[in-house]
């Protein structure tokens, strides 16, 4: 099992042609992802070619031609298609994601990074309604190890598991990621940094804690908003699984952007303490780093384990 994505899903990809597009595409069907259309309205029609390198777990190692479509709808049609990962430019994302809903697609997963909050706010609000999943934009993804792969993470670092992780930044779900590379994960899904987000941790946790497969839960915040906060609200009510937490940026200066665009402290609110003491207030134990994280995930894994057969 997992979440938002698994080995059936069959992803198209909008900007697939570009020079981004091309790079993930590969790589993506390199992680045994089913990619099964690019859309581009100038290039309908056409076939991309792709030398697939096989992974080190035996996946690709093949030739795939992948047709490109007009629109989202016609690839839909065309191929069954209920995901669309989203590599075109930022002033072109929230067209993209608009016709992504209106075709009524189950997932789409915005990649590009840059796009102006209000577009964000209009195509979020959109999809929503119109019963569109949105994870980003400003995000690497969401892998499902061994099942499939959808956006920029890395598929080579870990391996299918037990671990649920969610997590603001890219790098850091990477580092998570490698550092519990034993264990392995059921999904891994990077919901963004930017302050409007169409996927938040508590969607996550929710599924997470529905998904008979996942064991624990990871959950990595940052400075800035209250996202975390509410996070640890949800869990006290309503997650059973243990959670286990990573704030980034203790160090991080007064009213100053770091990184992220939502990423910024005023005042006390959104600091990393805040986060840290509402998360461990609700259960959350907190790492002061990734791999003491990592060190907290595997001593709180055994303790269930101990619990379970005892």
């Amino acid at each position: 099992m997992a979440i938002y994505l698994t080995k059936g899903s069959k992803v198209l990809v909008q900007g697939m042609t570009g020079g981004e597009g091309m790079k993930h595409t590969r790589r993506m069907l390199a992680a045994g992802t089913d990619v099964v259309g690019g859309v581009n309205p100038r290039k309908a029609g056409r076939t991309v070619e792709f030398d697939v390198p096989q992974s080190p777990e035996g996946l690709g190692g093949t030739r795939r031609s992948v047709p490109v479509f007009g629109t989202v709808r016609e690839g839909m049609a065309a191929t069954g298609a209920d995901v669309t990962v989203v590599f075109v430019p930022p002033a072109f994302a929230k067209a993209a994601v608009l016709e992504a809903a209106d075709a009524g697609i189950a997932l789409a997963v915005v990649i590009t990074e840059g796009i102006p909050v209000h577009d964000t706010v209009v195509f979020q609000a959109y999809a929503a309604a119109r019963g569109t999943r949105v994870i980003g934009p400003n995000c690497p993804g969401l892998i499902s190890p061994g099942q499939s792969n959808a956006g920029i993470i890395p598929a080579d670092i870990t391996k299918p598991g037990r671990i649920g992780l969610v997590s603001k930044s890219g790098t850091l779900t990477y580092q998570l990621m490698y550092e519990l590379r034993d264990i392995g994960f059921s999904t891994c899904v990077g919901i963004g940094g930017d302050p409007v987000v169409g996927t938040s941790h508590i969607d996550c946790l929710a599924a997470f804690e529905d998904d008979p497969d996942t064991e624990l839960v990871v959950l990595i915040g940052e400075i800035g908003g209250d996202a975390e906060e509410r996070a640890a609200a949800y869990v006290r009510e309503h997650v059973t699984k243990p959670v286990v937490g990573y704030i980034a940026g203790f160090t991080a200066p007064e009213g100053r952007t770091m990184g992220h665009a939502g990423a910024i402290v005023s005042g006390s609110s959104g600091t990393a303490q805040a986060k840290k003491t509402a998360l461990e207030a609700a259960g959350v134990p907190v790492g002061g780093t990734p791999t003491e994280t990592a060190r907290l995930v595997l001593a709180r894994l055994e303790t269930e384990r101990d619990v379970t057969h005892s």
